[in-house]
């Protein structure tokens, strides 16, 4: 906070030096208006003396003109390059009187109206926190500057969450949706908070919020964990395998928490074969999707490409898809239960699903201009798929 002052009163200096300097120009212009009546005061005193010679008879007529001429030219010497002084209309009081208001003033003026805070807030973030406490602080200290930040709101939810204050971190999400939306990541966020806040107990609240998130996005992460915990909470075991399966699918190959992911779904599976049951099998498929070469030659790169598998005999409905872009092609991808469109559409429930692929430039998936379509198979196998691209979308 040091520095801010500093550059505040370095410009308070700057500001103060424009009221200054016609009081000091005018203390010059005084000096200089003295000397010039001093010298005018000496001349007229020279010739004075000059006079009393002449008639004393010391100096001749031509001597008293040769000494008065000289006297004047030593007078025009000494008050050559004098301006005239200008008579300020403000007086001498008023730019004084500004310059000790001025200071004061603004001083006040940002006490009442400025961003101390912030800027205090801002000099605080630079620094690293010494606790997860601290830095709780300084994120409440900065939602209180700024209440209409939603993504403040939402990092003090996760600070509080980190500390296990659930109840707060619900309040503070359930804040940050009205601001920003609701948006598939912040209904999880503040589902999860209300499911721990109520002592893990499942509530048609946290299940509207859970059912809203993966509407908008059937992979948002966090009410996919979120519905797993439950699940399991509730002895069932096959639902939170199923959702943790599918959120496993989401995460990066190199994250860490994959490891204690995959520890749950274990233990799911444990429990459920304790409790006499079996744990239903994955059911992906591997396909590899290239163009012919008529298609090849009419396609653009950034054509969208849908791939997707669909049941023989069920609903229209894709089962699961990927989608990518006519320049990625051949690619190999896979379908399976973790990227069901639908958690009650798996390709596990149907025995026999037609794999399909769709170009389609306008970058819709129900309809386009070229299509590849499999032979019926099941969705249990295991072998890897060729699918070909070759006909115009009818």
């Amino acid at each position: 906070m040091i520095d801010f002052w500093l550059a505040a009163g370095l410009l308070l200096l700057i500001a103060l030096s424009f009221l200054l300097i016609p009081v000091l120009r005018g203390r010059r212009a005084q000096r200089e208006e003295d000397r010039t009546a001093l010298n005018v005061a000496l001349y007229q005193e020279r010739v004075a003396e000059l006079q009393v010679q002449r008639d004393e008879g010391v100096l001749n007529a031509a001597q008293l003109d040769t000494g008065r001429a000289e006297a004047a030219r030593e007078l025009l010497a000494d008050t050559e390059g004098v301006q005239t002084p200008r008579e300020s209309r403000l007086g001498k009081p008023l730019p004084l009187l500004a310059a000790f208001l001025v200071p004061v003033l603004g001083v006040a003026l940002y006490l009442h109206y400025g961003a101390s805070d912030k800027v205090e807030l801002t000099r605080e973030f630079s620094q690293p926190p010494v606790s997860m406490a601290d830095m709780t602080q300084r994120l409440e200290r900065a939602a209180a500057a700024q209440p209409d930040s939603a993504e403040g709101l939402y990092f003090l939810g996760r600070a509080y969450m980190a500390q296990d204050r659930s109840a707060d971190a619900a309040r503070v999400f359930e804040r940050s949706v009205a601001l920003a939306g609701r948006q598939p990541e912040l209904l999880g966020q503040w589902a999860q908070a209300q499911y721990f806040a109520d002592n893990k107990q499942w509530s048609p609240k946290v299940q509207a919020l859970t059912d809203e998130a993966l509407k908008l996005d059937p992979k948002e992460v966090t009410s996919l964990g979120l519905l797993g915990i439950a699940a399991f909470e509730g002895q069932r075991y096959q639902e939170a395998i199923d959702y943790w399966n599918r959120l496993l699918a989401q995460l990066p190959p190199e994250d860490n928490s994959r490891v204690a992911l995959q520890g749950g779904i274990d233990r799911a599976a444990q429990k459920l074969r304790e409790s006499g049951g079996t744990v239903a099998q994955k059911a992906v498929l591997k396909v590899r999707v290239d163009l012919s070469a008529e298609v090849k030659a009419k396609a653009l790169p950034g054509d969208s490409v849908f791939i997707f598998a669909r049941a023989v005999s069920g609903p229209p409905a894709p089962l699961a898809a990927k989608r990518v872009t006519v320049a990625e092609l051949p690619v190999t991808v896979e379908l399976g239960d973790a990227d069901a469109m639908m958690p009650q559409l798996k390709l596990s429930n149907f025995p026999e699903v037609q794999l399909v692929a769709r170009i389609s430039r306008a970058g819709v998936p129900t309809a386009g201009e070229w299509i590849g379509r499999s032979q019926p198979l099941a969705s249990t196998a295991t072998a890897l798929q060729q699918l070909t691209i070759d006909s115009p979308d009818k």
